[in-house]
């Protein structure tokens, strides 16, 4: 009986980690560029092999029961938002698939926060401060009006003549990941990959200057997903507190035979 305890503590402690991905999404329900986390179980044989887990941890560690771990396997949702005009010459949405490359001093992150600007130096960067990537390293627009193609690509001021006048000054660098590569959450608008990333080919890049793209946050999902997460921890608890009752009366029980 004790297994049953333990997989009901589990079970409040996976519904303790919903609550926080949900409590992350509805704070970041006005980010832009912001993509939901989605936490779900990982997936088991069956119900009997979890209960099973227990004793083969007491047989192998020599210590008290442990709750097997099943702790919850958490995604990014990748689907994109909805866009919104701003009229900014260095805000930047990706319409199609693919993340903004970034430096920082932890190595290559990924974004789609396309809230651009530059700094001192004249590089377009972040509204953190990181260097945004292009094909050929950091961008230097060199105006603080650029034109952006739909490819990503930096053009030439308007009405600018003579052989180069028609030769992008840079271009971005939009990357998707490979495979069963997946995107984690690193902070501060960010992400890392877990896996190979790759260059989307110009083709299906698809960069629309002057807007930023919204959370693909909806509210009201996170809302309902919060009631059912709460509904159900507390049903958790009540079989936790139901067996400590019962354990309880055993005792007393015990002790009045004895």
């Amino acid at each position: 009986m004790q297994e049953v305890l333990a997989l009901a503590l589990q079970s409040m402690q996976n519904d303790m980690q919903r609550l926080d991905r949900i409590g992350t999404n509805l704070a970041n329900a006005l980010t832009p560029g912001y993509q939901r986390e989605v936490a779900a179980a990982r997936p088991v044989a069956s119900f009997a092999s979890l209960v099973d887990a227990g004793p083969r941890a007491v047989a192998d560690g020599g210590g008290p029961f442990r709750a097997p771990l099943t702790s919850l396997l958490v995604q990014t949702d990748t689907r994109p938002g909805s866009l919104r005009s701003t009229g900014q010459a260095f805000d930047v949405a990706i319409a199609g698939p693919g993340f903004f490359e970034v430096a920082t001093p932890q190595g290559p992150a990924y974004t789609r926060q396309g809230d651009f600007r530059l700094d001192g130096q004249g590089r377009l960067v972040t509204a953190l401060g990181h260097p945004v990537m292009g094909r050929g390293g950091e961008i230097y627009p060199g105006t603080a009006q650029p034109r952006i193609d739909a490819a990503g690509s930096f053009l030439p001021a308007e009405g600018a003549s003579g052989p180069g006048a028609a030769v992008p000054l840079a271009q971005l660098r939009i990357v998707q990941p490979d495979g069963a590569a997946r995107m984690a959450h690193a902070g501060d608008g960010l992400l890392r990959a877990e896996g190979t990333v790759s260059q989307v080919p110009d083709a299906e890049v698809q960069v629309r200057q002057g807007y930023l793209e919204n959370s693909n946050v909806s509210s009201m999902q996170e809302m309902v997903h919060l009631v059912q997460t709460m509904r159900h921890f507390e049903s958790m608890q009540k079989v936790a507190l139901g067996y400590d009752e019962m354990t309880g009366q055993a005792i007393r029980k015990l002790g009045e035979l004895s």
